[in-house]
């Protein structure tokens, strides 16, 4: 059984005990997280498709860690012009488990 969920502005297809990293979540490590924005639950036979979201299903998911990502570097040029900027960013993630997916 599979699920297609929306958090962070993104999609992401899970199973069951499978871990990801989402966009920084404001729970605890440990605590757990209820995803209610299911947009495609399928069990192999059965496929369920939400206009946009299907309501009554949830993913429950377990924190396992937060973090930071690799650092990716801008760099901004002007040839001629004596202008150059350089800027990094570290986008913050959440690790979580996926412990159940739940379709009414």
């Amino acid at each position: 059984m599979y699920a297609v969920i929306k958090t962070g502005g993104k999609q992401y297809r899970v199973v069951q005990g499978e871990r990801l990293k989402v966009e920084k979540l404001e729970v605890e490590v440990g605590g757990t997280v209820t995803l209610d924005q299911i947009l495609m639950v399928s069990d192999g036979d059965n496929t369920t498709i939400g206009s946009p979201i299907i309501k009554g299903a949830t993913v429950k998911a377990t924190v396992v860690s937060h973090g930071r990502g690799d650092k990716v570097m801008i760099f901004k040029f002007r040839r001629r012009k004596h202008y150059r900027k350089t800027q990094g960013h570290r986008q913050s993630y959440t690790e979580i488990k996926i412990e159940a997916i739940a379709a009414k």
